[in-house]
């Protein structure tokens, strides 16, 4: 299916939307970029592939994947294969999009009716103000409308005891209570870099030279099965967060990943020059995934 021009536009201009509130918010960002342009890997953030963003939300109704999606959908992202993480409680679906210089989309979503009847109960006491989907009365044409959307409040403020008591059971439920829609991060493309910084092993090796924090849940480098993906995060910059009652507290925000994809066996014998997106292992991966999700665990930011 072919997506229009002009829905494409509106897609680009949310795209800079989504990265621009994400650079400013996210240090590390600008940070591994200018590292990456003195070393000389790269001339300006334009070469480097974004090779997937993240979303996190909240299963319940009005809300959750169901609703989130209808926006890359309406831009001729499709919906792909279905993740299950047990132990987080955890959703999640991958979208590939609708050309290949697009970033492809992770969305979760938690099961809150996993969750203890206290935890339940505080969530549903924010995300029952939300009485419909808010999708459906979004102009996805209005690339500016969504921009908004997706940094806008979507309950109220919530207090520091209530994020403190869903700390306790779900760091995932308490960082998307305050985050909500919040980018909660973008995927450097290290395959597509100059030679020397082509793999994982090597990029990280660049990063902890410069003197980045890594998550090491798992490992610094996480490995699918297969070995062809193999990825690696930075631990979440803490940011000042402000809460009901004008009480203010440093949490998790965003962090930065970085994603190596191998040539699929069928293509090795390709010149690198005609290496494309197509050749490369595709999707994710749960294991993977269920590791990188701890870069916004206190067991990362309270390293």
């Amino acid at each position: 299916m072919t997506t229009s021009p002009g829905k494409l536009a509106t897609l680009d201009r949310v795209m800079d939307g989504l990265m621009s509130r994400y650079r400013e918010r996210v240090p590390d960002v600008n940070g591994i970029i200018n590292a990456m342009i003195d070393e000389g890997v790269i001339r300006s953030a334009n070469e480097i592939e974004n090779d997937h963003i993240a979303f996190r939300t909240m299963g319940v109704p009005n809300l959750g994947i169901r609703s989130f999606e209808k926006i890359f959908l309406h831009y001729g992202y499709q919906k792909r294969d279905e993740y299950n993480f047990t132990e987080k409680k955890l959703t999640a679906y991958w979208y590939s999009p609708p050309e290949p210089h697009y970033p492809r989309i992770f969305a979760s979503e938690l099961r809150v009716n996993e969750l203890s009847p206290e935890a339940q109960t505080i969530i549903h006491s924010y995300t029952n103000e939300v009485t419909s989907d808010p999708v459906d009365s979004l102009d996805l044409d209005d690339a500016a409308r969504v921009d908004r959307f997706l940094h806008q409040p979507l309950w109220r403020t919530p207090t520091l005891s209530d994020y403190q008591r869903l700390l306790g059971e779900s760091e995932y439920a308490a960082w998307v209570i305050y985050n909500r829609y919040y980018l909660n991060h973008f995927t450097i493309s290290v395959h597509n870099l100059k030679p020397g910084y082509t793999t994982i092993d090597a990029f990280v090796g660049f990063l902890e030279r410069r003197g980045f924090k890594l998550n090491n849940a798992g490992g610094k480098i996480k490995v699918s099965p297969d070995g062809a993906l193999r990825q690696a995060s930075t631990v979440a910059q803490m940011i000042e967060a402000e809460f009901a009652n004008n009480e203010t507290h440093r949490i998790a925000g965003s962090y930065v990943e970085f994603a190596e994809r191998r040539v699929l066996p069928e293509f090795e014998q390709l010149p690198a020059d005609q290496i494309r997106r197509e050749h490369r292992r595709e999707g994710f991966e749960t294991g993977n995934a269920d590791k990188i999700f701890e870069s916004t665990f206190t067991s990362q930011t309270g390293k």
